[in-house]
């Protein structure tokens, strides 16, 4: 019997990703998290299909029994920045294949750094989210000859966890991406772009501000595709979270002292406009190629529930034998028309559109 390891089951990323395995009835579910309560009750809503495991992912040998016997570790456990590839290492060793709900090229470089054997064989997909993730899978759906431009715009209001709130402070650096700049005929151009203040988006409630960040996700896909530019933003409905943002890096000091100013510029958010999440994709043919500009639209109420969907879907893809072992983002071994047919009838999203 097929068996698949959820950990951070607790969660408002695992409680979904638990909820949709079950559904899927891909095998037995084993769910771990450090509040063995927590854990129960979201293993008693799936009606028998899944067994609740007290686990820590600081503590190596609880580690490995929780991967023994798993043919997928699903993770929705972070700090992502902690996380790191150390469950991917152990599940890896476990002899199972791995999908990671968070994660980035990070952690796909630090498992690939010192790749253990057993990787030949496993699959090890990072980035199983909503950003990173779906960010840069869906655009390949757009991408159905030369393009001149992409445009992505990608956020809305949700509240952030304090824990959140640390990973938004550290993706700072190359390593993740580029405040400000395009992609323009093959290279990255810092400085090429501006915010954009009080305007209005597809899919977006009332007026929103645009900030545009290269993230390397985005910097990946332009240049695998055949695009002459590229641009990309992050979405806030209030200048309170960029604001918050930039005051703590300004400042500098220990992360955690400006936790508690996101966390709040999130609640601000979230009072202007409820909660919704948005991914919008826009494209622009290159001349003579003969096809009309194109859009892509996927909104829903919650982003860090429906990661919980996306890690899901992946593992069903693993399972299924559809991606070839080895370490890489979902963006990049994912079927993008798949993906999206399947969150099309989730009820986690509310608009799902390609025009």
């Amino acid at each position: 019997m097929t068996v698949i390891g959820v950990l951070g089951g607790a969660g408002t990323v695992g409680r979904v990703a638990v909820d949709r395995l079950a559904r899927y009835g891909l095998g037995e579910l084993r769910v771990g998290g450090r509040d063995l309560d927590r854990v129960t009750a979201v293993c008693r809503a799936t009606q028998g299909a899944a067994a609740p495991v007290r686990v820590n992912l600081r503590d190596p040998r609880l580690l490995r029994d929780f991967c023994a016997g798993c043919q997928v570790v699903v993770n929705c456990a972070g700090p992502s920045y902690q996380v790191l590839d150390t469950v991917a290492r152990a599940a890896v060793a476990a002899g199972a294949d791995y999908v990671d709900a968070a994660g980035d090229l990070s952690a796909v470089e630090a498992l690939e750094s010192a790749a253990p054997p057993e990787l030949g064989e496993r699959a090890a997909v990072f980035s199983a989210g909503l950003m990173p993730g779906l960010s840069g899978l869906l655009p390949r759906l757009l991408a159905t000859g030369p393009l001149a431009r992409l445009d992505g715009y990608v956020g809305g209001a949700a509240r952030i966890s304090e824990l959140s709130a640390v990973d938004a402070l550290l993706t700072r650096g190359l390593r993740f991406g580029t405040a400000l700049a395009a992609w323009r005929d093959g290279r990255v151009v810092p400085g090429a772009l501006a915010p954009l203040h009080d305007v209005t988006l597809p899919g977006f409630r009332g007026r929103v501000h645009a900030w545009p960040f290269l993230s390397a996700e985005f910097a990946r896909l332009a240049a695998e595709l055949d695009v002459t530019e590229v641009r990309n933003y992050t979405v806030y409905v209030t200048d309170a979270i960029p604001h918050a943002l930039a005051a703590a890096w300004a400042d500098g000091g220990p992360v955690e002292d400006h936790v508690p100013a996101v966390v709040a510029a999130a609640e601000a958010d979230l009072a202007a406009t409820g909660p919704y999440y948005t991914l919008l994709f826009q494209t622009v043919p290159a001349p003579g190629a003969g096809t009309a500009p194109r859009r892509l639209l996927l909104r829903t109420p919650d982003s860090y529930a429906l990661s919980g969907v996306v890690a899901a879907i992946a593992t069903g893809e693993v399972l299924g034998g559809r991606v070839k072992p080895g370490a890489r983002s979902a963006a990049e071994c994912l079927d993008p028309a798949g993906v999206f047919a399947r969150l099309s009838g989730d009820p986690l999203v509310t608009q799902a559109e390609i025009l």
